[in-house]
């Protein structure tokens, strides 16, 4: 009904606009101006300047600034999805991985696969809806529909299918615990009567699961605004000139930047860029002298396993300042059940979960042929994508160029890895205290388990001389991380079954 109205609307202005008798545009435009003050008409302008809340806009790429590559992906981000979204505009600082997440997505979502494609938008509504991620609700809702979805079905997940509402268990755990899993859990929905899952659907769905889960991550740890025609992008309130000269407005300047870069303190700016430039430094010490031990000798099996379990319990220690329930809104909270249901450690409460050794289970040797076999080719694009994200680097640290990152990139993966009880067996746990900083650490751990509690403050406070490109990398690292965190214990539980 509401798009019946404004398309009414939209058609009455163009008549009105086609029959004014005056030639000059500006005169043209005045007139439909009048007529859109006339019906009542209030036009929205964005909330938020730019694609980011924590990144400045003058910072980010402009559209009409990139280069060709840049350009080419533009177009096909608007050409796929309708839209140039802010994601695509704060991903593009990384071109290379930005390919391959668009391809990935577009197949998961438009291509050839075994679950339809309204379901494949619900399935996404509902794994943003764990996280509280309305900006990811908001754009599949009107995918959903657009592609013939059910409005009613938005009504509530008791609305959906009884299938669909069977995956709501498999969504909890894999977005809050996925050790939790096992194989009863993937009989439960293969074997049900009348609304079994093939596995063929089931490996669909759990795709879309996991990629929606860190999608979330990556919008909430990069701070992505609304879009301008969702919920919370738009504000019909008058630009306030009380703060700067009404001549910035003309000139496309809203004094955003300069109102939150001061900072909240007494410090002297000078003095804090000190202090950063000494972090950056002392991080560059740490890895060459890393790298001289393990010249100079190799931890044994039983030290670098202790050196795991160490890490892994240090990690439950790590937590947010800001670390107080939220409730949902009813709005994301409709498309899911049991809304208490969170993250949790798994060692915590008298719970242990076995250690997940790679070498028993891993992506490459299992789960990516399993993948790939019920699944034809999302495997390579998935591993793909893992490898661009784990692999990407320009050998830059802050200011500093030619510099191996490989050391630091392994350390943030195999953390995060570890807060899920992962072990690789041929890595030393202890370089992860040498190279992450505790502020560094609880913005991983909240990015990654708790991501609707990021912060710009968090944001801010990791790597302070870092570039903002370098911290949408870290990024990357995190959703990547953490999408193949979930899917290696989904798909042993289903490997298992099979078995």
């Amino acid at each position: 009904a509401a798009r019946d109205g404004l398309s009414a609307v939209l058609a009455r202005l163009l008549m009105l606009s086609k029959r004014c008798p005056f030639p000059d545009v500006r005169e043209r435009s005045e007139a439909i101006l009048g007529a859109v003050q006339e019906l009542g008409i209030r036009i929205p302008r964005p909330l938020e300047h730019g694609p980011s809340r924590f990144i400045p806009e003058k910072e980010t790429i402009q559209v009409g600034n990139e280069d060709a590559m840049m350009h080419a992906l533009f177009a096909e981000s608007f050409a796929t999805l309708g839209r140039l979204d802010n994601v695509t505009l704060v991903m593009v600082f990384h071109p290379q991985y930005l390919e391959s997440f668009l391809k990935t997505q577009h197949y998961l979502l438009q291509m050839d696969g075994p679950l339809p494609l309204h379901y494949r938008h619900y399935i996404g509504i509902m794994a943003a809806a764990r996280h509280q991620c309305s900006y990811l609700v908001n754009l599949h809702v009107n995918d959903f529909l657009h592609v013939g979805g059910d409005p009613k079905w938005l009504n509530g997940l008791e609305n959906a299918p009884q299938k669909l509402q069977n995956l709501g268990e498999l969504n909890k755990m894999l977005a809050h615990r996925p050790w939790l899993i096992t194989k009863e859990h993937i009989e439960q929905l293969l074997k049900t009567e009348e609304n079994s899952w093939s596995l063929a659907e089931l490996i669909h769905a759990v795709v879309l699961l996991t990629h929606y889960h860190s999608l979330a991550s990556f919008t909430f740890g990069c701070g992505i605004s609304p879009e301008i025609d969702c919920e919370g992008g738009h504000t019909f309130r008058p630009p306030s000139v009380s703060n700067y000269c009404i001549c910035n407005i003309t000139n496309g300047y809203h004094g955003v930047d300069e109102i939150h870069a001061s900072p909240t303190g007494s410090i002297p700016v000078s003095i804090c860029w000190s202090k950063s430039v000494c972090e950056v430094e002392a991080l560059m010490e740490k890895m060459k002298q890393l790298q001289e031990c393990r010249d100079e000798e190799e931890a044994s099996q039983e030290e670098m396993a202790t050196r795991f379990e160490r890490e892994k319990r240090e990690s439950m220690f790590v937590c947010s300042s800001e670390d107080e329930e939220s409730a949902p809104t009813r709005d994301v909270s409709r498309h899911f059940e049991d809304t208490s249901y969170g993250y949790k450690d798994f060692s915590r409460h008298g719970m242990h979960v076995p250690t997940f050794r790679v070498q028993d289970y891993s992506w490459e040797d299992h789960g990516y042929s399993l993948v790939n076999r019920l699944y034809p080719d999302v495997g390579q694009l998935l591993d793909e994508k893992f490898h661009i994200a784990y692999n990407l680097t320009y050998n830059t640290m802050a200011m500093h160029k030619d510099v191996d990152t490989s050391m630091l990139r392994r350390a943030i993966w195999n953390y995060i890895h570890c807060m899920f009880g992962i072990r690789y067996d041929d890595y030393d746990y202890g370089e992860i205290n040498q190279l992450l900083d505790r502020s560094f650490k609880v913005y991983i751990k909240t990015v990654v388990c708790t991501p609707e509690k990021t912060t710009k403050r968090m944001y801010d406070s990791f790597w302070r001389q870092f570039e903002h490109s370098e911290k949408v990398h870290v990024n990357l690292l995190l959703v990547e991380a953490r999408m193949q965190a979930e899917l290696l214990y989904a798909l042993r539980a289903i490997t298992r079954y099979m078995t």
